[in-house]
């Protein structure tokens, strides 16, 4: 194990030791265990009823033994995540995203991998031609809605992440589910909850590590603000009990994959091939990249990628989630004295 990966499982017992549930990622932030199913990609997920690793966040555990043999499994592993929802906690993420650079309107968006996708940090310098378009600033976007809704967004464990952004841990109540969702509430507000996860501090991705921001709490999430988790609750039509004998609508679309879509959708010129790949990317960490395929390319050929350029971006997002499934090659340790 690499000094990244003993780093990431040191980080990950501290999580566990309080309370937290924890998963090995790789740099890409996916779940690092491979899926024992891999072999059949029809098999619907099981989800871990099956007993053996490699079913993501559904592996996420707090017992100490557990975890190291998750990241034994994972050498490879070099971050880890903080599964959401979870008793004793009970962790809402809010992930607040900043870019210089976004569209107008609401994006689409860790662990998920998850139904929990997270949208890309851009750089923090503007590319020359870009000056003068809308910025994205989740940190802003969340003050006005602390403004408008009357709450105070609490002193909190707060993770900063490579990309400038940064990660809100609060706790919520038992008893309530509170859905993921990708700039519902605000363009560059993203929320992890049930089903998704937070990649902790101490982790190191691909563009770099997650640490905590000074003066931040440890492992203490302050307990969300009523007002702030009446806008995280599901509609109310989607809580609504079925009158009797009435038969339950078609499920929809689960909102973090319609996000994906609109998040390709509203690409700029200069960005569409970056987004679709994104997109695609977080669709197969779900396990609905097959699913989503034709919505994602009819999205990025409306906004004026060629449909063949559209599915070979989706086809190499394919193509590299499943190079992170597989473990890479390990050396044999070099021989010892004799």
């Amino acid at each position: 194990m690499g000094d990244m990966a003993t780093t990431a499982l040191a980080h990950a017992l501290a999580a566990a030791e309080h309370g937290f549930r924890v998963i090995p990622l790789t740099r890409a932030k996916l779940p690092a265990v491979r899926s024992p199913h891999h072999r059949d990609p029809r098999s619907p997920p099981c989800r871990g009823t099956c007993g053996l690793m490699g079913h993501g966040i559904h592996d996420a555990s707090a017992d100490p033994g557990t975890v190291r043999a998750l990241f034994a499994a994972a050498p490879w592993a070099t971050a880890y995540g903080i599964a959401c929802g979870c008793a004793p906690h009970h962790l809402i993420g809010v992930d607040l995203d900043v870019r210089p650079h976004g569209p107008n309107t609401s994006q689409g968006a860790n662990g998920g991998p998850h139904d929990t996708p997270h949208v890309p940090h851009d750089s923090p310098h503007v590319p020359h031609g870009l000056a003068g378009r809308s910025r994205t600033d989740g940190p802003a976007a969340l003050a006005r809605l602390a403004r408008e809704h009357g709450f105070t967004v609490p002193r909190t464990v707060t993770v900063l992440t490579p990309g400038g952004g940064r990660h809100l841990w609060l706790s919520g109540p038992p008893g309530l589910t509170v859905p993921n969702s990708a700039g519902r509430l605000a363009p560059g507000v993203d929320i992890r909850g049930a089903g998704g996860y937070l990649v902790g501090p101490g982790s190191t991705a691909a563009r770099g590590g997650y640490r905590l921001a000074p003066g931040s709490p440890v492992w203490t999430p302050a307990p969300v603000p009523p007002a702030l988790l009446r806008l995280l609750r599901p509609p109310a039509s989607a809580r609504r009990p079925l009158a009797p004998g009435a038969s339950r609508p078609p499920e929809p679309r689960p909102a973090a994959l319609t996000a994906l879509v609109r998040f390709v959708r509203e690409s700029r010129e200069g960005q569409r091939n970056t987004r679709l790949f994104w997109a695609a990317c977080r669709a197969y960490e779900t396990g609905a990249g097959a699913q989503l395929t034709p919505d994602l390319v009819q999205a990025a050929v409306d906004t004026g990628l060629t449909c063949r350029e559209a599915r070979a971006t989706v086809a190499s997002a394919a193509r590299s989630y499943a190079r992170h499934l597989q473990p890479p090659a390990v050396r044999p340790p070099p021989p010892g004295p004799v």
